[in-house]
């Protein structure tokens, strides 16, 4: 395996400091507080050496870092247990100045395959691990920190840009803003001509998420009774090694969307799947393929009667009163999906899956935060039936983050591996907004990666025709 060697590890703090202190953990939080960080990697062609790249790219991205934490400062501290000992947690960073919070910037040179690592195709995941930063491991008091970056140089090759930001800390939507900030800072920095506004500055203020029925300390308290009864088992191991686990992307372009959506429109309306019309998104397609494509892929194995969906649905604009969108922080709901598994293995089963989804998207219009209080225990109650789950959105728009070095060639979710059945969605690469499609990425082993791209090609034949 190509070697990934470490030059610097660089704390970066904020500019000018921040003023740090303590923030509450809402209700949309608290879920999140012992999952893992979200991991994505933004990879740029660059046809400069490391030495060039350290003296004149580096010091961009280490003072627009900076910049973007004054702004950004609760990445910079930790979540800690309350003080007060009354079992909560909170959010907390210190004041800034010479001894103020900073996050780690590891700068990595590697000599494996650029184009390889940056393409579509089926890729070993441990190889992407290597451009992914760590964050630092939990103290003793059980504290933790939130944020950690790593720019990774492939001389005369590329640039790879790598972000880990605990869930608990924000979801998709902040974690980009935080993101496409730091790009336009460094953009700015290194002089481009073309370069985009800074997006305006993350709200703090956490009092707008209103808990009245004290969602926060009841979901808490259950996930505290859920580890005094111990983990849930594991399911059954293989014999033998693991399987090598590889990465891919699929790709919906504009036209093979538009054709999904009408052939899932007319089986609707046909009487094939549901009944009346169906919310029927470039997102709803999107899933429903993937969706059908890994019951076609775990079918051999699996028996089960119902096949579950879960994905999360942003809510700021959908509060009342709304909240701004660039609130930093969570601001998700699950939302529960599921069909007969002999229908979603159907000849019909894209449309199966789509009138379901629709259906699930629909009814939140009915009252986004109608049922909060049993989402913890809904969820745990999926597992054991292992539920396809999806992570990112293609409006989060991933491919417009530039740091200076143009559009990324490749966009990738790593952190979907940590629970197999994780699907990821993106916009498409292509430049133009109105031609963009969807971009799918998918965690398999090798032999069901291979099936899974037989399925997909075949569903789209099949649908598109």
């Amino acid at each position: 395996m190509a070697a990934t060697k470490v030059l610097d590890r660089l704390k970066v703090g904020a500019s000018p400091p921040a003023p740090g202190g303590v923030l509450p953990l809402t209700f949309f939080d608290v879920p999140w507080l012992f999952t893992g960080p979200v991991e994505r990697i933004f990879f740029y062609p660059y046809a400069h050496t490391a030495e060039h790249f350290t003296a004149h790219l580096l010091p961009s991205l280490v003072s627009s870092l900076s910049a973007t934490l004054h702004a950004f400062y609760p990445l910079l501290g930790r979540v800690r247990p309350c003080p007060d000992g009354g079992g909560g947690y909170e959010f907390f960073c210190s004041a800034g100045g010479e001894d103020g919070e900073a996050i780690e910037l590891t700068v990595a040179e590697s000599s494996d395959d650029f184009d390889e690592l940056s393409g579509g195709g089926p890729r070993d995941v441990a190889r992407l691990y290597a451009l992914v930063p760590r964050l630092q491991p939990p103290e003793a008091d059980g504290s933790f920190a939130l944020a950690a970056a790593q720019v990774t140089v492939f001389p005369a090759r590329g640039v790879a840009v790598g972000v880990s930001i605990h869930h608990v800390a924000c979801d998709d939507s902040s974690y980009m803003h935080f993101v496409k900030t730091w790009a336009a800072r460094c953009q700015e920095a290194v002089g481009g001509a073309d370069a985009v506004p800074v997006p305006r500055p993350p709200f703090l203020d956490r009092g707008v998420v209103a808990d009245p029925e004290g969602l926060a300390a009841r979901t808490l308290d259950e996930m505290r009774q859920l580890a005094a009864n111990g983990p849930p088992p594991p399911p059954p191991a293989a014999a033998g090694q693991p399987p090598k686990l590889v990465i891919a992307s699929f790709a919906l372009t504009r036209d093979r969307i538009d054709g999904l959506k009408r052939r899932v429109a007319a089986k609707v309306a046909d009487g094939g799947s549901g009944t009346g019309r169906v919310h029927c998104s470039a997102f709803t397609v999107a899933c429903a393929l993937a969706w059908a494509c890994l019951a076609r892929v775990g079918s051999r194995a699996d028996e089960r009667p119902r096949a579950h969906l879960l994905f999360s649905v942003e809510c700021r604009r959908r509060l009342a009163p709304p909240i701004p969108q660039e609130y930093l922080g969570n601001c998700l709901r699950p939302c529960f999906v599921e069909v007969g598994a002999a229908e979603l293995l159907g000849v019909d089963g894209v449309a199966a899956a789509a009138s379901a989804i629709g259906a699930a998207v629909a009814g939140l219009d009915g009252g986004v935060l109608d049922g909060a209080g049993g989402w913890f225990h809904k969820i745990l109650s999926l597992v054991p039936e292992r539920p396809m789950s999806v992570g990112g959105s293609p409006r989060y728009g991933v491919y417009e983050t530039d740091f200076g070095l143009g559009r990324p060639a490749k966009v990738e979710l790593v952190s979907i591996d940590k629970t197999l059945g994780t699907v990821s969605l993106a916009e498409g690469r292509d430049a133009d907004a109105h031609a963009a499609g969807v971009e799918i990425g998918v965690v398999l082993p090798e032999a069901d990666m291979a099936r899974f791209s037989s399925c997909f090609a075949d569903a789209l034949e099949e649908l598109c025709d």
